[in-house]
């Protein structure tokens, strides 16, 4: 991990989970971002950017670590979560992936 620890300027920072249990952080480093992927206890280091990241997680490639692959034909069901104390989660789904 960064020196700085978590959520600090240099440090690690959660920016998405999976419904697979994956924990995808943000290592901000000066140099260039990386990503690291938390599964159980294995980890894996991704020099890209996130859009890429989850592109390629979505079409089915070990992004998790080695024979993490899964593919879900879809469309990838989404959430807006609530703004405020008065509204709900809202489902969505995306365009259908024709894969």
């Amino acid at each position: 991990m960064a020196d700085g620890g978590f959520g600090t300027r240099n440090g690690l920072w959660p920016i998405a989970s999976t419904d697979r249990g994956e924990t995808i952080f943000l290592l901000a480093t000066p140099d260039a971002p990386k990503l690291l992927v938390n599964y159980d206890e294995t980890w894996a280091e991704h020099r890209m950017s996130f859009a890429e990241w989850l592109y390629r997680y979505l079409i089915g490639e070990d992004m998790s670590g080695p024979n993490s692959a899964a593919f879900y034909p879809g469309p990838v069901q989404l959430q807006r979560l609530p703004m405020s104390a008065d509204e709900r989660p809202e489902p969505w789904y995306g365009p259908d992936r024709g894969m």
